[in-house]
């Protein structure tokens, strides 16, 4: 190649870089507010389900017109959402700062509602109506006073001019402008938008007041005004993507486009698609620009992947005919589950978490790295996870019966448990848990032990699920001091006051389990509280008159098995003992469970009277005054696990 051909080269490739610099789009991800509502919803787990199907309309709708409404849900838990994309994004950019939108604005979860402004996009959710609001009062403006003009006079006229100028520019043209201004040596630059679901009049006075609002930023080198129908923001250099407002494309950009036509254009396509998917697998990546494996680690992804585990969304979402609601199973505190039918026709149940921040996504990892290390016959098997949609995804042997719940609570269903299937439901809990307790190489402690939680084979053969709030212990570790979770009526009055967490936790639920099962009543529903009195209490009362066989469900009963029932009861007792070191281990409570004759000297002492009425309207701290101590008699307890189920 001649030195002619090398300038030419050169030239060219200037020429691309010069195109690059000037076209290259940039979706402005960069977050100007965050506001969340006050306001609890009614339902957090409702909210959170209609949520997510808002955040699918709003996703198609958005890609098709880079704007969208939708409403989902009624009364207090609906979601009524907007999404509004700047337009200078390209379609491209439009996407990927809206997925910024739907992995930010659940930040605001469990609350009512919330609103994010993006430098390129717009979203909020209400469970009410807004759509007709220009302002409310949540409009505010944001100034970057770290920056101040040295001519605060001469820069407030120049700010006054500007944002003059794209407020009626954009007023005249469908509620959307940029534009500059020039004086005293000089330049401003402004754009103003109103989101499309206003009319002409409620942008008018949108963008006259945000402009209003936005003045009072000078000095400040640069101002933001945010408000419910619209966007303004001034700065001293340009911020739009240039080449999306035609308006503003100079000669030699036009020139360059001309350029696309060329070979050296196609070698621009190809490093803008370069840089696009970049900028994806950016944004797809944790705040911060930490990556999954930066915030979880090499092991959890190395051990996903040397299991398999992985399966696409599209995938997952195929098989449940896009999560229709004819396809769901039930629904939990963070995740409904769904039947799905595998392209290699094995049904599967499809566990879809709500939400995608980082609270979720510790659960979702922390539930696939447990219980992928964990086999036994009483545990629900997963057999794959997929993180790579807007929800993460799990997938588990789908059991035809569902949930124990959804036999127990029915008055229809529950006639197909005789007592048979009861105390076996009961033993193959037992022996699940003594698993993770004891046997398993880690040991685990599940935090969520509840009739929901516990799915039932085509033969009533209990097995256990959602390790989304399960811990391990290292070896030697006697407590884990942790934030409280779990589901209330289950929980342990010492981890409950104190966040001490130990296997009693378990043993503890799994009493609670054992008396719902044997009532037929749910421990949080307040059934068949009398008088102030809460689910144990009524039981601890009709222990001590002899008259527990009056709670015993009818639907089952019969006096031939009086006494293996009120065996049961007993055992139960000895697991819900406020003191948790007089509780039984997992493995004695199976030894108690076989033995089916007396304890001897095994005397339970008062249950923990914790109203779930009441907890959940304490006050932080309040926890003590529920809980409620004895003193009783200590047994030795094994180490060993009676049997082995794996």
């Amino acid at each position: 190649m001649g030195f002619l051909e090398n300038i030419k080269v050169i030239l060219f490739m200037f020429m691309v870089s010069s195109f690059v610099r000037t076209s290259m789009s940039d979706p402005r991800t960069q977050v100007a507010g965050l506001f969340c509502n006050t306001t609890v919803a009614v339902s957090g787990a409702v909210l959170a389900e209609n949520f997510v199907r808002a955040m699918d309309n709003l996703s198609s709708l958005v890609t098709q017109n880079g704007f969208g409404t939708t409403i989902v849900g009624e009364g207090p838990n609906a979601v009524f959402g907007l999404a509004q994309c700047l337009k200078d994004l390209n379609s491209i950019d439009c996407r990927l700062c809206f997925s910024e939108i739907r992995s930010m604005l659940p930040k605001c979860y469990p609350n009512t509602g919330g609103r994010i402004f993006l430098d390129g996009c717009f979203g909020r959710y209400e469970n009410f109506s807004f759509f007709n609001q220009a302002m409310d009062s949540e409009a505010s403006k944001v100034c970057s006073f770290s920056r101040n003009s040295s001519e605060p006079e001469k820069f407030r006229q120049v700010v006054k001019a500007v944002i003059g100028n794209v407020s009626l520019e954009a007023q005249r043209n469908k509620g959307y402008a940029v534009g500059s201004a020039s004086a005293f040596n000089l330049t401003l630059y402004a754009l103003a938008q109103c989101w499309e679901n206003l009319n002409k009049e409620l942008c008018s006075s949108c963008l006259n007041d945000a402009a209003s609002s936005i003045a009072l930023c000078t000095p400040a080198t640069e101002g933001r005004s945010l408000y419910a129908g619209c966007y303004m923001r001034y700065s001293t250099g340009i911020f739009w993507n240039i080449n999306q407002t035609g308006s503003h494309s100079s000669g030699k950009n036009k020139v360059l486009w001309i350029m696309l036509g060329s070979f050296g254009g196609f070698l621009v396509f190809l490093l803008l698609i370069g840089i696009v998917i970049w900028k994806k697998r950016s944004i797809l990546r944790k705040s911060n620009g930490k990556s999954i494996r930066d915030l979880y680690g090499l092991g959890l992804s190395v051990a996903i992947s040397q299991s398999k585990l992985n399966v696409r969304y599209e995938e997952l979402k195929k098989a449940t005919q896009n999560f229709d609601s004819s396809n769901k199973l039930g629904q939990g505190s963070n995740g409904a589950v769904y039947k799905g039918v595998l392209s290699d026709g094995r049904e599967v149940a499809i566990k879809r978490l709500f939400l995608n921040t980082r609270q979720w996504v510790d659960q979702f990892f922390n539930e696939v790295d447990l219980v992928n290390q964990v086999r036994h016959k009483n545990l629900v098997k997963l057999l794959g996870c997929s993180a790579d949609g807007p929800e993460s995804l799990l997938v588990y042997e789908y059991f035809f019966h569902k949930s124990l719940d959804q036999f127990l609570f029915d008055t229809n269903q529950a006639k197909h448990l005789d007592w048979q299937k009861r105390f076996d439901i009961i033993q193959g809990v037992a022996e699940g848990l003594c698993y993770l307790h004891e046997e398993s190489e880690i040991r685990i402690i599940h935090r969520d032990i509840k009739a929901s939680n516990i799915l039932l084979d085509d033969n009533f053969k209990p097995k256990i699920t959602d390790f989304g709030l399960a811990r391990s212990f290292t070896q030697g570790q006697t407590h884990l001091s942790t934030g409280i979770a779990g589901t209330l009526g289950y929980m342990a009055p010492e981890y409950v006051v104190h966040g001490h967490l130990t296997e009693k936790a378990d043993v503890y639920s799994f009493g609670v389990l054992i008396f719902e099962i044997v009532m037929g009543k749910r421990s949080s529903s307040g059934v068949g509280s009398q008088h102030g009195q809460s689910f144990l209490a009524k039981i601890w009362s009709h222990y001590k008159a002899n008259t527990i066989e009056s709670l015993i469900d009818r639907i089952f009963y019969d006096e031939s098995v009086k006494d293996e029932i009120l065996h049961v009861v007993h055992v139960g007792l000895l697991c819900t003992q406020a003191t948790p070191s007089y509780r039984p281990t997992m493995t004695k409570v199976l030894e108690l469970l076989r033995s089916n004759r007396d304890q001897g000297e095994l005397f339970p002492t008062e249950p923990p009277f914790l109203d779930v009425l009441v907890m959940e309207h304490m006050e932080e701290g309040e926890g003590s005054r529920l809980l409620s101590v004895t003193s009783g008699p200590r047994f030795s307890e094994s180490s060993d696990c009676p049997i082995s189920g794996r």
